[in-house]
């Protein structure tokens, strides 16, 4: 068991504490801490997520709940145990939030915040913040125009500031608050305000063309519901340190 915690540890990185402002610099955002975690290298694989199943028989594709996954989870495998013609080092997709929670659970780790998740993705390979670079973004955008991505490997994109592959240019990934931009100042105050984190609604407005990859992935994220699942979406671990 030690053996296979030290192989996860391996597979992270620490990323230092800091702050950032939302969407680019948002005039009217503040900005946010983010604590001192770590994050998977890279997102979770076919041949990882096939492991847990094996596991974990019950969110196997037959067996899963209708509550926790749409008829599209895992419809591009070729059964329950096998994925047939997909890479084993491509990254998994068609998986729920439900899912993808339970996976980062089994591994004694968490998902990543909306604002952990930002908060690496806006480094390049020198820069902590590269988000007002211009080459910087047209790469985030050009990648938005492309089809199919999700087959390629793990680890072929740039490997930014913190040591971590694939946070553009593979695919969308899950995140563990992932459209709670969207929820009113009323209904971030609510006790029960989980629900709200499944409603897809509301809409955020660029304030200039710098804004506007992130803005498509929080825009993505207020289309998404827990259940929902689709080919270009997957998913990584994050996990507190210990205290």
């Amino acid at each position: 068991m030690a053996t296979a915690l030290t192989a996860q540890e391996k597979s992270m990185v620490t990323i230092k504490r800091g702050t950032y402002v939302p969407l680019y610099g948002t005039s009217d955002k503040k900005p946010v801490e983010v604590k001192t975690f770590k994050m998977d290298i890279y997102p979770v694989t076919n041949e990882e997520y096939l492991n847990f199943l094996k596991k974990n028989p019950q969110y196997s594709r037959s067996k899963i709940k209708g509550l926790f996954a749409d008829k599209s989870y895992l419809s591009h495998w070729k059964s329950d145990f096998d994925f047939g013609t997909e890479k084993p080092n491509s990254p998994v997709t068609n998986i729920s939030w439900f899912a993808a929670k339970k996976y980062c659970e089994c591994q004694g780790k968490r998902m990543p915040t909306i604002d952990e998740w930002e908060y690496v993705a806006m480094a390049d390979e020198k820069r902590i913040d590269a988000r007002t670079k211009e080459e910087y973004n047209k790469y985030i955008l050009t990648w938005y125009e492309k089809s199919k991505t999700y087959n390629n490997p793990i680890g072929k994109t740039f490997r930014n500031y913190w040591g971590v592959y694939d946070m553009h240019g593979l695919v969308w990934e899950w995140t563990s608050d992932f459209n709670s931009i969207f929820l009113s100042g009323e209904s971030r105050k609510d006790k029960d305000s989980d629900k709200n984190l499944f409603c897809g609604n509301g809409s955020v407005n660029a304030s200039d063309l710098m804004n506007y990859a992130a803005f498509m992935r929080y825009a993505f994220r207020g289309s998404l519901k827990a259940s929902y699942t689709t080919r270009n979406l997957g998913f990584r671990c994050a996990k507190d340190l210990p205290k």
